[in-house]
């Protein structure tokens, strides 16, 4: 697909990963839609793509605001969107709503993104969904967090369960899964751990944007889901 006169709409846009996706979009030619809860960072994000970006402030969890967001039915959707308590014991010593908080923004709002979504990629003959998981989801081993490892691991298997159901209107649904990346979050918790616990390079946000820009333009992938992994080359999962 091309990505030059395209709506795009990114979530999570505000700063980080979403940010550098919805830069990348515009630099390419998308007209961008930047959504976030956080206003501030996502207008500095519209300033750098320049005017074929509007910011949209959008609580992910809000049914009625993301209805309102998938109005503009966008060809392109990245459901970058996503977070919450990641290195902080959540399950099961915090009340049900704290966890359900990440459940809510983790998993159900990239669903229902996507479920509003697909109408108007369908009658527009077609159109592209990129997942942000995250390598919490992959595999059997602990994590701090098990509620944000349970929904991006639903993440990952809401992408390939998608695929059969769409792919005859022209609609792709792949996700990227990225290990720790280069933000400056990233950074400054990277740089906050003794040496000897910091591990391998994080994963330049590059690395992140070339993966979304591919799973926009390569038309013969879709239901596919692909690892970045520090000191690994990226790879398809399936």
């Amino acid at each position: 697909m091309e990505i030059a006169g395209k709506v795009a709409v990114v979530t999570g846009a505000a700063v980080g990963i979403g940010r550098a996706i919805a830069v990348r979009l515009g630099a390419a030619g998308a007209s961008v839609v930047v959504a976030d809860i956080d206003a501030s960072g996502g207008q500095r994000t519209c300033e750098l793509i320049g005017p074929s970006a509007r910011f949209a402030q959008v609580d992910m969890r809000d049914d009625a605001a993301v209805a309102e967001l998938m109005a503009c039915q966008p060809q392109i959707l990245v459901n970058n969107a996503g977070g919450g308590a990641v290195l902080t014991p959540c399950f099961p010593e915090a009340s049900v709503a704290r966890w359900t908080a990440s459940l809510e923004v983790n998993l159900r709002a990239p669903m229902l993104s996507t479920q509003l979504a697909l109408p108007g990629m369908r009658a527009a003959g077609g159109g592209t969904v990129v997942n942000v998981g995250s390598t919490a989801g992959v595999g059997f081993g602990p994590h701090v967090s098990p509620e944000y490892s349970a929904a991006k691991a639903a993440l990952i298997r809401l992408t390939t369960t998608l695929t059969p159901l769409h792919a005859s209107h022209g609609v792709r649904v792949n996700c990227v899964v990225p290990d720790w990346v280069a933000t400056e979050r990233g950074l400054r918790e990277r740089d906050a751990l003794p040496p000897d616990e910091r591990g391998p390079a994080l994963i330049p946000l590059e690395t992140v944007t070339d993966a979304v820009v591919r799973f926009v333009e390569d038309e013969s992938l879709t239901g596919r889901v692909l690892l970045l992994e520090r000191e690994q080359e990226p790879h398809l999962l399936n």
